[in-house]
């Protein structure tokens, strides 16, 4: 239950702060980041703010010190749209997940598609095995079970 719970919480807070971003700061550094998520703490004292932006290193940074720099009006603005006792403190942080599975992804085509297990189970020769043979085998195995319950 509790942990519906914040999760809307954290859904409604990404929608509201992706809401005063986008129409009420007036920051130009700021531009218009996505908000991917948010995510608050357990005693909810702390929301960490997850963002895309786009552009360049030096333009995230810029961004970023525009979010720091907007905290408090998205706080205040916050206050008067979610009815919270008290609204958490934010935190913008770069989201670089996409950074992350298009690094995998690289890894990935770099070994190959002929590199992994499948591929070096199928190079294995395999020795043609007749079904006598194998019915033997179990037989064998059902006759050696038998002997060690007689045995006991």
């Amino acid at each position: 239950m509790a942990h519906r719970r914040s999760e809307r919480l954290n859904e409604q807070l990404r929608r509201e702060i992706s809401d005063v971003l986008r129409r009420e700061v007036r920051d130009p550094r700021v531009g218009l980041p996505t908000v991917t998520r948010v995510e608050v703490t357990s005693d909810m004292s702390l929301a960490r703010v997850y963002v895309r932006i786009a552009g360049t290193d030096a333009e995230r940074e810029a961004a970023l010190e525009g979010l720091d720099a907007a905290t408090p009006f998205v706080r205040r603005e916050l206050g008067a749209r979610v009815r919270m006792r008290r609204i958490p403190e934010l935190r913008f942080e770069i989201d670089r997940t996409l950074e992350h599975a298009s690094r995998i992804e690289e890894l990935l085509r770099e070994v190959g598609p002929g590199t992994g297990h499948a591929a070096d189970a199928e190079a294995i020769p395999r020795e043609r095995v007749d079904d006598d043979e194998i019915a033997e085998d179990e037989r064998g195995v059902a006759d050696d079970d038998r002997e060690d319950r007689d045995g006991e």
